[in-house]
């Protein structure tokens, strides 16, 4: 691993070697997402372990599933009021194949977000019955405790309740705290999955989101965002992490992590909070394969 060049002019609480690997590896995964966007071949880095292993983008909005979804589902519907609940929808499933069967069930013939729950379960059991996945597996979706069919129970005790309240979503949305918080009293969205559509919604820039005062410092932690802090504190990894003590920790990350890439304003735009959170997760993954805690499930397996 290359040794990140310039030291930092801000004090911080921070173990420096971990946040050196943090840095670097914010540095290296956009080097090799611009190389790979060039046209250049493989390898597209010198580290075995990023060029090995799947790891996201620093910028969520650079992943395939991500670009999908704003082409196919976000862009083409700018401006529509429910537009935050076919990001639902879309997390949920988080697969484009299975996303491209199931916007019959979202969308209607005028383009415009429109449930239907009995299109929902009948599209997504044909393609289960012809040998498709239906969701993809980056994100744990459960019935949480429900003995049923995992697309029944989505359709009937998460997604429709969620329409059936529709009315009430553009008044939770004078920040993404507030709209997150709203988005979590409904069965099947935990703060996880409720994070992600925040971070999907608040990119339509006719959304009331798009000028919310917290667009860019909003933040809700994940299971490896919070081993990942853990880790640039030098703590133990596996201890419990208190919501409200890690988004504090993200205020003062957040300052370290912009000063470092002061003088690449491009890369510093992209690090929001929501950004910075999925760096710690992929950090997380990074410091088990260098301490030899285990290997990241998946294969970098994109070519040249």
């Amino acid at each position: 691993m290359e040794t990140l060049q310039g030291e930092l002019k801000v004090k911080h609480p921070f173990n420096k070697e971990a946040l050196k690997v943090l840095l670097y590896w914010i540095t290296e995964r956009e080097r090799i997402r611009v190389r790979k966007e060039q046209g250049l071949p493989r390898p597209w880095t010198k580290d075995p372990i990023l060029d090995k292993y799947r790891f996201c983008s620093v910028d969520r909005n650079d992943d395939a599933v991500t670009r999908w979804v704003f082409a196919n589902w976000l862009y083409p519907h700018i401006g529509d009021t429910n537009l935050w609940f076919a990001m639902v929808v879309a997390r949920l499933l988080n697969l484009p194949f299975s996303l491209e069967y199931a916007q019959g069930a979202v969308f209607n013939r005028k383009g415009k977000v429109d449930w239907r729950a009995d299109m929902f379960v009948s599209t997504l059991h044909y393609i289960r019955d012809n040998g498709n996945k239906i969701f993809n597996a980056a994100y744990i979706v459960s019935t949480n405790g429900h003995a049923m069919d995992k697309v029944e129970y989505l359709a009937t005790r998460v997604l429709t309740p969620l329409w059936e309240s529709r009315k009430l979503a553009p008044a939770a949305m004078r920040s993404l705290n507030e709209f997150h918080t709203w988005l979590q009293q409904f069965d099947g969205l935990g703060s996880f999955m409720a994070a992600q559509v925040v971070a999907d919604i608040k990119y339509d820039p006719k959304s009331p989101l798009i000028m919310a005062p917290d667009f860019a410092t909003f933040a809700a932690s994940g299971p490896g965002s919070r081993r990942g802090m853990h880790r640039l504190f030098g703590r133990d990894y596996t201890l419990p992490y208190k919501e409200q003590t890690w988004r504090a920790d993200m205020g003062l990350l957040r300052p370290v992590v912009l000063e470092h890439f002061r003088n690449d304003v491009a890369l510093q735009q992209k690090l929001t909070a929501q950004n910075i959170q999925n760096a710690l997760c992929e950090f997380d993954k990074m410091m088990r394969a260098l301490n030899g805690e285990g290997e990241p499930k998946q294969l970098y397996r994109s070519k040249s």
